[in-house]
């Protein structure tokens, strides 16, 4: 089947436009959020640790921040994409006319993911006005900020598809996602916890995707950089195996 990018566009474009027309929600704020983070953290605990594995504590929390970030932004774009079109009836619209789910996918997840990578470079750029940041491997650094915005977004159209009203759609970002996030190691690497709680820790999927993306820029992981692309990758593809089977089935889009 050929694919019709138009309808593509039009979906990006239109997923995009909401994303401008709310800039300072958008945009403004994450970078807000970020600097209270670096005068909270950097100021009150990099006052108590000032280094971190021989990296200096401000330093340290970045890969944590914008993984904090690009996750949550990821999640909450493409949920709340796909949601308004059922909870305004326009999901009929998309259904009925000649686009594929796979163009439909792309369209929303590829404008989420675009929204959240954007987010996290900003967010980049603002930790560099306070601490000094060197990239030891750049395009693994980029690789694991794709991957992450592509696998949340995707997540998060899931949710879209599964919430029924807004309070489900805030439901697993707020409880589940968050959480896993900030006990993670976003802020703290795992190897300083004592050694039951390191293997507790180890269940948690996020510590792969951070440990990861922080070796990408020190040359630090707290577990092999091997399984956390493994970890980023297998949890990418039951995103895209969920979503195959939410439009095999129409579930939660039908009815």
């Amino acid at each position: 089947m050929i694919m019709n990018p138009r309808a593509v566009a039009a979906i990006y474009r239109q997923e995009m436009g909401r994303f401008f027309r709310t800039v300072w929600q958008s945009l403004v704020a994450p970078v807000i959020s970020t600097s209270l983070y670096f005068v909270v953290f950097g100021a009150a605990i990099g006052g108590r640790i000032q280094e971190v594995e021989g990296v200096s504590y401000g330093a340290f929390i970045v890969p944590g921040l914008i993984m904090l970030s690009v996750m949550t932004q990821g999640i909450s774009n493409a949920a709340f994409g796909i949601y308004m079109p059922k909870f305004i009836g326009t999901i009929f619209e998309i259904l009925s006319a000649p686009v594929s789910a796979f163009e439909a996918v792309l369209g929303y997840v590829g404008a989420a993911a675009t929204k959240a990578l954007v987010i996290g470079l900003i967010i980049l750029g603002t930790a560099t006005l306070f601490v000094d940041l060197q990239i030891r491997h750049p395009v693994w650094m980029i690789a694991f900020l794709l991957l992450t915005c592509v696998s949340f977004s995707l997540m998060g159209f899931i949710i879209g598809i599964w919430a029924r009203n807004f309070e489900q759609l805030q439901l697993i970002p707020l409880l589940v996602v968050t959480p896993l996030i900030f006990l993670g190691g976003s802020f703290y690497s795992i190897s300083m916890l004592p050694g039951i709680w390191q293997d507790i820790a180890l269940l948690n999927p996020v510590v792969y995707l951070i440990s990861g993306f922080r070796w990408s820029f020190f040359g630090l992981a707290d577990v092999p950089v091997g399984v956390s692309l493994a970890a980023i990758a297998g949890f990418t593809l039951i995103c895209l195996v969920v979503v195959w089977a939410i439009f095999r089935t129409g579930w939660r889009l039908r009815r």
